[in-house]
């Protein structure tokens, strides 16, 4: 288990966007911030011929380094993620140009929990929405469908 970067205490929760150390709290973010230890990492050039040896800062983006302990339960299995890009019936709905700016609008919007409900109302959407459901949660779906 690996423990903060700074107090060396607690689980780390959040990863510096800078030095990509791990931290668990805003307190020790403040102090990591205010010790001067944050230098951005550098990208490494390919003809550097010794290699460097691996920290916690040196590890790439994880899915787990944009979650919070609580959004753990709703992340969608790599295998599910997968078989969403796998599907031609999402494919057949994404050539769809209004769907297309409907999902662009919501990525860029700035309350995005708003720009979700109002899409909802958009029976386009539902359709992808639904598509998307029986792939991820198949049993849950055919349990819905049938209680209608």
């Amino acid at each position: 288990m690996q423990l903060c970067g700074v107090c060396s205490e607690h689980v780390p929760k959040y990863r510096c966007p800078a030095c990509r150390i791990r931290y668990c709290s805003v307190s020790c973010f403040k102090r990591h911030k205010d010790d001067d230890s944050c230098q951005p990492i550098k990208e490494s050039d390919p003809a550097s011929s010794s290699p460097a040896p691996v920290s916690s800062a040196d590890q790439p983006w994880m899915v787990e380094d944009l979650l919070d302990e609580d959004s753990h339960t709703d992340k969608v299995p790599l295998q599910k993620l997968q078989q969403l890009g796998d599907s031609e019936e999402l494919k057949d709905l994404l050539v769809n140009p209004h769907l297309r700016r409907l999902m662009m609008s919501l990525d860029s919007a700035g309350d995005k929990a708003r720009a979700v409900r109002d899409a909802m109302k958009e029976p386009l959407f539902l359709e992808l929405a639904n598509q998307c459901l029986k792939i991820i949660e198949p049993s849950q779906t055919e349990n819905n469908q049938e209680q209608y």
